[in-house]
C-alpha cells in the first residue's frame, strides 16, 4: 500500500496521462534515494512538519497514558490477570521496536510522509480493533486461544507498529531540518511526549469523574463504555497530524544529504561505544516508561488514589524541565545529567515502592519525575551528535531498543505484582537506574579526562 500510495503521488505530480513517465521516475527516484519528496518545486515548511512531529508524538503518548488508564477495565472485561494483560501489552513495544528499526532502515527509500500516514492509519484501525473485539464471558481456560484475546493482541502490536513508524520518522526528521540544534530541537519535541500524556491522562481522569466510574460500584456496561470513550480519543490526534502532513513536501534525511554510504552508516552503530549506548538505552527506558504505564494500577491499590493523577503530575514536570532545562543540561553536560537523573530516578522509584498515602507518592513522584525527565531526549540527542553518521538506523536502533526493552519489562512487572503485591513491581525496577548511575558516572569521568571534542560540543549543543 506505501508503494501503491507512493506511485499514485507520482502520478498526480508528473503526469496523471503519462504513466509511462511517472512509472520511470517512480523507479529511478527509489533505486536512488530521492524519493522522500515527490513534490519536486514545492516549498518545505519546517514550521509545518515540526508541528504535526509534536502532534504525532501526542497521539502516541496519549495511547499510553489512556492505555495505562484503562488496564483494570480491559482485564476486567477480557477475563485477564494482570500478568497476562502485561504480556497483552508487550507486542505494542516490540512492534513499535520493530517499526522503528524497518522504519529508520526504509525512510530514506520510502519517504517519511508516506510512512506517517500509514502510521496514522494504523491508531485509527487498532482502535476500532480493540473497541469492536469481542469479549469472553468467563475467563478462557487457555487465554491466548480466546478470539478476544487475538483481537486485543494483534490491535496492540499495531498500535506499536504505529507508534514506531512515528518515533522512526520524526527524529532523523528534526535532526535533517535543523542540523545546528539537534539536542535543543529533539528536547522540545520530545518535550509533547509527556504533553501528550498530560492530554491523556487528565481526559481520561475527566471522563472517570464525568461518568462515575470511580465510584464504589459501577455497573459492568458503564465500565466497558468509560474506557471504550477514554481510547477512542485516539482517533482525533491522529486524522489532525495526517491532515497536517498531507501534500507536504519533506526533506532528504541528513545522512543522504551529507553524502555518507550505508557502508559508514552500518560500520558506526558497530562500535563499542555505541554497543555500550545501546545496552544503556535497555535500561533507561525500562526505568522511565514501565513504571509509567504500571503507576495508575499500582498507585491506585497502594495509595489510596486515582494514580492516573500521578502520570498527569510527573508528564507535567517532564514537559516543563524539557523546554526549559537547558541552562541544566549546560552546567553538568548531558553525562552528568544522566548521572544525576539516574540517582533521582533510583531514589524515585524506591520511595513509590513503600508509600502508602497521596501525599507520601507526590513525594517520591516528584523526585522520580525529575529523575527521568532527560533520559529518552537526552539518549537520542547523544546518538544524533556523537553518531552522526548512522543516521536514522542509529537513532532508529536507540529508540527501537527502548521501546523493545518497555515490551520484556512489563510482563515481568505484571508477574512481581501479581506475586508480590503492587510495591514490589517499581521496588525492583528501581535496581536499574542503581546501575546507570555507575556507567555514566564512569562515562563522565572518562570523558573529562580525555577532554574530548565531542563532550564540547554536547555542552554547546545542549545549552541552545
Amino acid at each position: 500500500m506505501v508503494l501503491l500510495d507512493l506511485y499514485i503521488s507520482y502520478c498526480a505530480v508528473y503526469d496523471s496521462r503519462r504513466p509511462d513517465l511517472a512509472v520511470v521516475l517512480f523507479l529511478t527516484d527509489i533505486l536512488s534515494g530521492n524519493a522522500s519528496d515527490p513534490f519536486p518545486g514545492a516549498r518545505m515548511n519546517p514550521t509545518r512538519l515540526f508541528a504535526a512531529s509534536c502532534v504525532a508524538l501526542i497521539t502516541t503518548s496519549m495511547v499510553f497514558s489512556i492505555r495505562g488508564d484503562i488496564l483494570d477495565a480491559l482485564a476486567a472485561d477480557f477475563r485477564l490477570t494482570k500478568e497476562q494483560i502485561g504480556l497483552c501489552l508487550s507486542p505494542a513495544f516490540w512492534g513499535f521496536t520493530l517499526s522503528i528499526w524497518i522504519g529508520g532502515s526504509l525512510v530514506d527509500f520510502l519517504g517519511m510522509r508516506r510512512l506517517l500516514l500509514v502510521s496514522a492509519g494504523g491508531y485509527v484501525a487498532a482502535v476500532l480493533a480493540i473497541l469492536l473485539a469481542p469479549r469472553p464471558a468467563a475467563a478462557p481456560p487457555i487465554f491466548y486461544t480466546d478470539p478476544g484475546f487475538i483481537t486485543l493482541y494483534a490491535a496492540m502490536l499495531t498500535l506499536g507498529l504505529s507508534q514506531g513508524l512515528v518515533e522512526g520518522v520524526i527524529n532523523p526528521l528534526a535532526a535533517s531540518m535543523y542540523p545546528r540544534e539537534k539536542t535543543h530541537k529533539l528536547n522540545v519535541l520530545h518535550a509533547w511526549w509527556p504533553g501528550g500524556l498530560i492530554i491523556g491522562g487528565l481526559a481520561s481522569y475527566a471522563l472517570t469523574k464525568l461518568l462515575g466510574l470511580d465510584a464504589a460500584s459501577v455497573p459492568a456496561a458503564m465500565a466497558t463504555f468509560g474506557w471504550q470513550v477514554k481510547l477512542g480519543l485516539v482517533i482525533v490526534p491522529a486524522i489532525v497530524y495526517a491532515t497536517m502532513i498531507w501534500n507536504q513536501p519533506f526533506p532528504k534525511t541528513e545522512r543522504v544529504a551529507a553524502g555518507v554510504s550505508n557502508r559508514d552508516m552500518v560500520r558506526e552503530v558497530f562500535a563499542p561505544l555505541f554497543v555500550l549506548w545501546w545496552v544503556c538505552m535497555w535500561m533507561t527506558a525500562a526505568t522511565e516508561l514501565g513504571p509509567d504505564q504500571w503507576v495508575g494500577s499500582v498507585m491506585t491499590q497502594v495509595a489510596n488514589m486515582q494514580g492516573i493523577l500521578l502520570l498527569v503530575y510527573t508528564a507535567s514536570l517532564m514537559f516543563i524541565l524539557r523546554f526549559f532545562g537547558g541552562r541544566l543540561a549546560h552546567a553538568l553536560s548531558p553525562l552528568g545529567l544522566l548521572t544525576l537523573s539516574s540517582v533521582l530516578s533510583a531514589a524515585g522509584l524506591w520511595g513509590l515502592s513503600s508509600v502508602s498515602t497521596p501525599g507520601g507518592a507526590f513525594l517520591w513522584a516528584t523526585i522520580f519525575g525529575i529523575g527521568k525527565t532527560f533520559f529518552w531526549p537526552l539518549m537520542l540527542a547523544f546518538t544524533a551528535e556523537r553518531f552522526a553518521k548512522s543516521g536514522a538506523l542509529g537513532l532508529a536502533i536507540i529508540g527501537g531498543t527502548g521501546n523493545l526493552s518497555v515490551a520484556f519489562i512489563l510482563p515481568v512487572m505484571g508477574s512481581w505484582y501479581d506475586t508480590q503485591g503492587p510495591a514490589a513491581a517499581f521496588r525492583h525496577v528501581a535496581y536499574l537506574p542503581a546501575v546507570l548511575t555507575v556507567i555514566f558516572g564512569v562515562l563522565l569521568v572518562t570523558f573529562r579526562r580525555k577532554s574530548t571534542s565531542t563532550e564540547g560540543t554536547m555542552l554547546k549543543a545542549a545549552a541552545d
